[in-house]
């Protein structure tokens, strides 16, 4: 089995420090707004945790989505190296030249 391509994490889209630094900078930009509009600031972190929360069900699901390309990727490259047996292995008399 021939080894896994080098994947560069930085350029993904998933690389972790840089999705939270861009959560945190779009949940303060977010909050800011929301004590622009409502004046409120229970009203503001209210929606500032539910909009976190969204964000990282959102970015679960990313992961999730990359993961699983990856995996049916490893498995099409494993199904082009598998030998083809032509008799099967369940049929009796498969032991006979």
């Amino acid at each position: 089995m021939k080894p896994a391509p080098e994947t560069k994490w930085r350029e993904s889209p998933a690389y972790a420090p840089r999705f939270f630094l861009s959560m945190a900078i779009a949940l303060v930009v977010f909050a800011v707004i929301s004590y622009a509009s409502t004046g409120s600031i229970a009203t503001t972190a209210l929606r500032t945790v539910v909009c976190g929360v969204l964000i990282q069900v959102g970015y679960f699901l990313a992961t999730l989505f990359l993961v699983r390309r990856a995996a049916r990727a490893r498995q099409a490259d494993l199904e082009k190296t598998k030998p083809k047996v032509s008799v099967s292995m369940n049929e009796p008399g498969h032991s006979k030249p």
